[in-house]
């Protein structure tokens, strides 16, 4: 492949994938969605926002409802081993679900300083892994990451290295399931991954 060539066929799958927009957990109850095994975050407005969390299904404890929610670490482990493990109790007005966006404007990040409102989760737009890998070493392992593609977008994956030279000299990371990830850490047992284009991969 030319150089030409890797270029136009970059360029191709430029087009940001749709971002992730938090929305409140009783919303998605409301609309008929599903809180078990859904990434949420846990906080309040203006104070913080706790990510990296899974949901599961909406319990009432006498005029309460509550959403038990635990790390996504123990979530993995608990769909391994089929065990149950511990989950805190998160009042249902305190917890966000996120989604995958369906506007069809899909606006890349810009450069310039953008501040958020702490009434809510922000939404999160995904960053070109080519930009952060720009910026110098160590920023891309271990990240969630989306890749684009002639299949659409394909989520759920993990970078396990940052960008390197692949066999054609043009940059790839090497990529595993996100399971693969977490049972990794839990088990020691090293994962299957696959070397992915860097201008394929974005940060979700």
């Amino acid at each position: 492949m030319t150089e030409a060539d890797f270029a136009a066929w970059a360029a191709e799958w430029r087009t940001p994938p749709a971002a992730i927009v938090p929305v409140p957990a009783l919303t998605v109850i409301s609309s008929g969605g599903v809180l078990r095994g859904a990434r949420v975050l846990i906080g309040l407005p203006g104070h913080g926002w706790r990510t990296g969390m899974r949901g599961d299904t909406m319990i009432r404890q006498g005029a309460r409802s509550l959403v038990p929610v635990l790390a996504e670490s123990e979530w993995y482990r608990a769909e391994r081993e089929r065990t149950e493990v511990f989950a805190a109790l998160v009042p249902v007005e305190r917890v966000w679900v996120e989604t995958i966006s369906t506007s069809a404007e899909r606006t890349p990040p810009t450069d310039g300083l953008i501040l958020v409102s702490l009434d809510a989760p922000p939404t999160r737009v995904a960053v070109s892994a080519e930009s952060v890998a720009a910026q110098g070493s160590g920023q891309l392992m271990g990240r969630r990451l989306i890749q684009t593609g002639s299949e659409g977008e394909q989520r759920g994956l993990r970078a396990a290295t940052e960008a390197h030279s692949g066999p054609e000299g043009h940059p790839v990371v090497r990529v595993t399931q996100e399971h693969d990830w977490y049972r990794w850490a839990a088990t020691g047992q090293a994962p299957s991954t696959r070397a992915v284009p860097l201008a394929e991969l974005w940060l979700e």
